[in-house]
């Protein structure tokens, strides 16, 4: 199992504890957009509807490049701010990459300006995108891309829920059990834990700037390890044995503390030899799950 999908797996088990046990968030700038426009959500492609040459899709918090041919690109937008006619959203990390949208007469214009240059020069003389809606999502890009894309917008749903200081365990359960549930049923079967899986590893993939080969790979891999890893969670999670996951089995001995007030009979036994068990047991599932 390659890297990228180690981290798939293991972020979708650990997002929505890890966002609640989450440290406060930084304080936002003074001036920002709390969501990219509710207006200009959604794909837009470039070139013609019958043979676009690529697909920008913006959700309220992030955008995929995704090109025909040539690598993907996905921002996060940490900041949203607007300078004159134009919104500028920047991700995070080192290279804090910038986004400028603007629309145009019912078209999207877009420029993805230079580290080096200055805010207040913005945009310069960086080459502008022209982007249009289509009737109808052409199929390729909808086969290609349509579970990322669909795992993108449950992913900010998530952090929405689960994120402090007004997230909790219940409703991040919740938000994930929604995010999951294709059939309507509010539990989760295997297929659809297994789906969860396959669009992380497209986000993840789409972040590391994958190129359409290398995207195909990545779901392809998913598509093996989202059913071992929605067995694992199914056969660690599902109490009652029914095949699904509700959200009284997701937040078990998790939403709530419990008493463990303990007994005053017996004596304490030796943990160390408890802890060598524990480690071999650790060891045994690390490597049937992550090892290539």
């Amino acid at each position: 199992m390659t890297r990228l999908l180690r981290h798939a797996l293991l972020v979708l088990l650990a997002a929505w504890p890890v966002a609640v046990l989450g440290q406060t968030p930084a304080a936002p700038p003074p001036e920002r957009f709390a969501a990219v426009p509710p207006a200009l959500r959604g794909a837009w492609f470039s070139g013609e509807c019958t043979a676009p040459q690529a697909m920008l899709q913006l959700t309220a918090r992030s955008v995929a490049r995704l090109p025909e041919a040539g690598p993907a690109r996905l921002v996060r937008f940490i900041i949203l701010q607007p300078r004159g006619e134009w919104l500028v959203g920047t991700g995070g990390g080192a290279e804090a990459p910038r986004l400028m949208l603007r629309d145009s007469a019912g078209m999207l214009q877009t420029a993805e300006p230079d580290a080096k240059l200055r805010d207040e020069r913005l945009p310069g003389d960086t080459p502008l995108m022209d982007w249009r809606r289509c009737p109808g999502h052409p199929a390729g890009f909808a086969m290609r891309h349509g579970e990322g894309i669909a795992m993108l917008g449950m992913l900010e749903a998530l952090e929405a829920a689960c994120a402090p200081p007004s997230g909790s365990v219940l409703g991040c359960v919740d938000s994930l059990i929604l995010a999951g549930d294709a059939s309507g049923d509010r539990v989760l079967s295997i297929a659809e834990l297994a789906r969860l899986v396959r669009g992380m590893a497209w986000v993840l993939a789409t972040a590391e700037e994958a190129t359409p080969e290398r995207l195909l790979v990545a779901q392809g891999g998913g598509l093996v390890a989202g059913v071992a890893t929605a067995r694992l969670m199914m056969d660690s999670l599902d109490y009652d044995g029914d095949g699904r996951l509700s959200a009284a089995e997701l937040a078990q001995d998790r939403a709530v503390l419990a008493a463990g007030v303990g007994s005053g009979a017996g004596t304490p036994i030796a943990l160390d030899g408890i802890q060598d068990v524990i480690g071999l047991l650790r060891g045994l599932t690390q490597g049937l799950l992550l090892d290539p």
